[in-house]
């Protein structure tokens, strides 16, 4: 099986960009051009102007902070292949993993900040010991897109 969050991606990088246009937009029509001069609802450009680039902050930061990336899935063949990256304002570095199902022993998946982060750390067997991969975030990944993941990755789990 086969799948990545590239529509989750897409979709907050699209998000991302049009609060950017708008809160420029704001910007350039209050202070530079002084298009509008009198208080919008009764309040004044700087309150809108707060209140704009509160939104603007949210939009951006909290994906950043929960940690979202682009992940990639595939156990099609003999390995179990992991391919993501940082999906925040500046992309990150691109990493792959890639394990042979042979010598998959399992995985682990934890939850921080009240279930706001979760990322899956994957182990291998390597000679007589067993190492451990970096955490992938998966918080971008949807609820089925993880059931999915965990019901793969299960498969392939040696029996104790």
């Amino acid at each position: 099986m086969t799948f990545d969050n590239s529509r989750t991606i897409i979709n907050f990088r699209i998000n991302m960009f049009f609060a950017t246009i708008l809160l420029i937009a704001w910007l350039v029509v209050v202070y530079a051009a002084e298009i509008i001069k009198f208080p919008l609802l009764k309040m004044s450009d700087t309150v809108w102007t707060l209140v704009l680039v509160g939104i603007y902050l949210v939009i951006v930061l909290v994906p950043m902070v929960r940690n979202f990336q682009f992940v990639f899935f595939s156990d099609e063949g003999n390995n179990i292949v992991l391919r993501y990256f940082f999906a925040g304002i500046v992309g990150g570095k691109k990493n792959s993993i890639s394990i042979s199902k042979n010598t998959f022993t399992g995985y682990r998946y934890e939850k921080k900040y009240l279930g706001l982060v979760k990322s899956l750390v994957l182990h291998q067997k390597i000679g007589q010991s067993v190492a451990q991969y970096p955490p992938v975030y998966i918080t971008a990944l949807s609820g089925e897109q993880r059931k999915k993941l965990f019901r793969c990755l299960d498969q392939y789990v040696p029996e104790a």
